[in-house]
């Protein structure tokens, strides 16, 4: 998955445009996440936005309202199955497909904040 973004304007707020491209099926939907902090990073009980569509094949449009000025990071993963779960294995490396903004991967765990 390839993850492009954009603000706009709309009443001293952002709008920000997520567009999710590469994606495989129209099954289950998009989910995303907005962080602010890198310690609040990927935690579920500090995510600071979040908004899902329905997954279309080719390209899915996530849009977040109301978005003051900052610096954020994004996390989104395929749901699939559709159960608002990030399905992972025993060893909990997801098994549905994820991406982050700046799409910097390491080799082992989730990229960092920045």
């Amino acid at each position: 998955m390839l993850l492009f973004y954009g603000f706009g304007w709309l009443s001293a707020q952002y709008e920000l445009v997520i567009d999710v491209n590469q994606v495989p099926y129209s099954k289950g939907k998009i989910s995303a996440a907005l962080y602010i902090s890198a310690d609040s990073f990927l935690k579920f009980d500090e995510v600071f936005a979040s908004t899902s569509a329905k997954a279309t094949e080719g390209k899915t449009r996530l849009v977040m309202t109301n978005i003051p000025s900052g610096n954020y990071a994004i996390a989104l993963f395929h749901d699939k199955n559709d159960n608002d779960i990030l399905d992972t294995n025993w060893m909990g490396i997801p098994k549905e497909k994820v991406a982050f903004s700046k799409a910097k991967m390491k080799v082992f765990g989730p990229p960092s904040f920045e």
